[in-house]
């Protein structure tokens, strides 16, 4: 039999004839498989050609443009990524990024600010294609609107109040884009575009380049192929959602692979995070979706951490020890945490 990820439809949950089904839907594609793709979404589709256009152009850019923003001059983890610069699971990434967050001061250190404030901070933004931070800007107020509104759906489906979640975001949402290529592959090169790794925020929205696969979802053990619908973003749940339902909800495994040699992929996961010193809430569930709630996943290497802050660094440190290296020395090699 041929698996494939759900397709859900938000705009069902517009009409109040449909909205109940929406979040059983929603529900129950969370709970097996962890992902699904969304559409009925509202993102106007002028802007998703807008962000694949100018991630084009800037992955055109000279070497030297590109590397004006280079991350490891960046103490919050900002800016661009070249390829091979990322790890997962400790084996290097094929694609070059650039990361983007919410345009923020930097909190200055001290004996009692916890080390994930270094996560905040400004980005750098490429002088060379000032178009980068207008679409990105956009891009990020509206795909936060749709997460917003996921979650609202996430929590009345988990017979929650609507506005549960609302209080970890709060006014500094540690929000995070990437704007990623893929390069083809080289003769004798890792086929690893991005390892196997949970996200460890609250949910992703994905939008691939229509036409390129590479993506994928962990299911039953074995690989699921998640190639992009047009139209479409792949949405799927972190750690932070896996906490609050004790498991019920899943941060399902995934990967993506390096493309065809020759080939390329543009990819532009935007990353909805509470704030960095939010707790998040552990919910009680109904006894009915308690009973089916396997427990927060137990991995020694990887905790899942209630502070969110504490939660993306140690996800950061693992991947990015050359910035560790420079800025954050105490960190590195990473320490283990707990809650």
């Amino acid at each position: 039999m041929t698996d494939h990820l759900p397709v859900l439809d938000l705009s069902l949950a517009d009409d109040p004839a449909t909205a109940a089904q929406f979040r059983e839907q929603l529900r129950e594609a969370t709970h097996d498989y962890g992902f699904f793709y969304l559409v009925g979404h509202g993102i106007d589709p002028s802007l998703t050609g807008d962000i694949i256009s100018v991630a084009r152009e800037f992955f055109a850019l000279p070497e030297a443009d590109k590397l004006e923003i280079e991350n490891v001059t960046s103490p919050h983890y900002r800016g661009y990524t070249r390829v091979g610069g990322e790890r997962t699971q400790g084996k290097v990434d094929w694609r070059e990024q650039i990361d983007i967050g919410p345009e923020r001061a930097a909190v200055p250190s001290g004996p009692a600010v916890p080390d994930y404030w270094a996560l905040q901070g400004p980005n750098l933004w490429p002088t060379a294609l000032p178009r980068v931070r207008e679409v990105v800007e956009t891009w990020n107020a509206s795909l936060s609107g749709v997460a917003t509104r996921l979650l609202a759906e996430w929590a009345e489906s988990l017979e929650q109040p609507r506005d549960v979640f609302d209080a970890t975001f709060g006014d500094t949402p540690a929000t995070l884009t990437k704007v990623v290529r893929y390069p083809g592959r080289v003769e004798g090169g890792t086929t690893q575009g991005v390892g196997w790794h949970n996200d460890p925020g609250v949910l992703t929205l994905l939008y691939v380049e229509p036409g390129k696969a590479g993506l994928q979802v962990e299911r039953h053990g074995e690989p699921l192929d998640a190639p992009p619908i047009e139209g479409a973003f792949i949405v799927n749940i972190g750690e932070m959602l896996e906490w609050a339902t004790d498991g019920y909800l899943k941060a399902t495994n995934h990967r993506v692979l390096a493309p065809e040699p020759g080939t390329d992929r543009i990819s532009v996961p935007y990353f909805h995070n509470p704030a960095l010193d939010a707790t998040f809430p552990k919910l009680t569930l109904p006894e009915e979706l308690a009973a089916q709630a396997p427990g927060v996943t137990l991995d020694e290497s990887n905790p899942i951490l209630g502070v969110y802050g504490e939660n993306l660094l140690k996800s950061r440190v693992r991947a990015h020890p050359d910035v560790t290296e420079v800025h954050h020395p105490h960190l590195s090699p990473p320490q283990q945490r707990t809650a």
